[in-house]
């Protein structure tokens, strides 16, 4: 076999192998089905509130008592609570996944929550489960909204560098 032979199918398995990834870590990412918890956490950074609105929503189908939204760099309204569900709003220090995830923690310390569901966008579920994971012990349900079509591209490179960041830089909650 040519060595340009080589090198080419090298760089088709990297790719191919990258896109397997891509499409595994943060288009089709492993989710989970709506579930009782003590609490669903919405992630921020959305100025439409579409993730804030969804965990409102699974709040008053039963899904639990407590909504805990982000609001992430906004300055937005905390969503109205639905009959017999509580929604708490803050803004996460630092300003990302990270933050929520110390706050979400701290809160279910504070109220021996023992089950959390979180909402993320679809592209962010992967990084989403493993940042909340290492801060907490709560039982963790991933139920995500979808990400806009035209913002997946950019969603999904914005998640490869900040999924990086998570496993090399910021390895601990």
């Amino acid at each position: 076999m040519g060595h340009r032979r080589r090198i080419a199918l090298v760089a088709l398995a990297v790719v191919v192998l990258f896109l397997g990834l891509t499409a595994r870590l943060f288009v089709w990412p492993p989710t989970d089905r709506p579930t009782r918890v003590d609490a669903i956490v919405s992630t921020g950074g959305d100025p439409g509130q579409r993730r804030a609105h969804a965990a409102v929503a699974l709040a008053a189908k039963g899904y639990a008592p407590v909504v805990v939204v982000s609001l992430g760099g906004y300055r937005v309204p905390c969503p109205r609570p639905p009959r017999r569900v509580r929604v708490l709003c803050f803004h996460p220090d630092p300003v990302d996944t990270r933050g929520e995830a110390e706050y979400a923690t701290a809160l279910a310390r504070k109220n021996h929550w023992s089950s959390l569901m979180v909402v993320p966008e679809r592209s962010q579920s992967t990084r989403a489960r493993l940042l909340f994971r290492r801060c907490t012990a709560a039982r963790l349900v991933v139920v995500p909204v979808q990400d806009g079509l035209l913002h997946l591209p950019w969603d999904v490179a914005y998640e490869w560098g900040a999924l990086a960041k998570a496993i090399v830089l910021k390895r601990s909650c």
